[in-house]
């Protein structure tokens, strides 16, 4: 039945594109990523501009499907996705959301799933749509650019498109979470420190 949808979606081009990745964001089990490559095989020359449309319609989809997850909570992925996604994609969260979104961005697990899960524990939503933006435009980005230059010879290369993202962009990643998460401990450890100065000098002057 998706599958019928997503031919049907083919038929309108970049429009069709466009309102299968915001409902990717938010509920459409079948990635975009599949409608991108079969609209890029067609033509090309127009990669980069499908590319655009799938991304904008993604971001565009990202609060959406935050807010369905803040109202109808987690049982409405159960209805349409893999158990196994869920729980593997609620595991990466609890432990690291940002890492969970970012990596999330092009790993097999849908993003909607990262989409639904940030509105159920209540994850900040501009940081959802801020670390959205970096991880999905890599994806609809490199898919792009790939069609783009190599033409139809692209579509061996795209196939494993994630895994060589996954692999390149993860060590980048980790590493930024540990200096973020490191400069955060030393700016606490500085307000403390300037706290503690503050409560001996009033008890000086007192």
């Amino acid at each position: 039945m998706f599958q019928a949808v997503v031919d049907f979606l083919k038929e309108f081009g970049p429009l069709g594109l466009f309102i299968h990745s915001f409902f990717d964001a938010i509920i459409f089990p079948i990635p975009a990523f599949f409608l991108q490559v079969s609209l890029s095989l067609l033509n090309p020359s127009t990669a980069i501009w499908l590319a655009t449309v799938g991304y904008i319609a993604c971001l565009l989809g990202t609060p959406v499907g935050y807010y369905l997850g803040k109202v109808m909570g987690k049982s409405v992925l159960y209805k349409f996705l893999k158990t196994e996604w869920i729980d593997a994609a609620t595991a990466k969260f609890q432990k690291n959301g940002e890492a969970a979104i970012l990596i999330g961005s092009f790993t097999p697990i849908p993003f909607k799933v990262f989409t639904i899960l940030s509105g159920c524990l209540n994850f900040p939503l501009w940081r959802l749509i801020g670390y959205a933006a970096i991880g999905r435009g890599l994806k609809f980005y490199i898919v792009g650019l790939l069609f783009y230059f190599y033409g139809r010879a692209a579509e061996s290369m795209v196939k494993d498109v994630s895994l060589y993202i996954f692999v390149g962009a993860v060590p980048i990643v980790i590493v930024y979470l540990l200096l973020r998460k490191r400069n955060q401990k030393k700016k606490e450890q500085a307000t403390k420190q300037a706290e503690a100065e503050q409560q001996d000098n009033i008890h000086l002057s007192s």
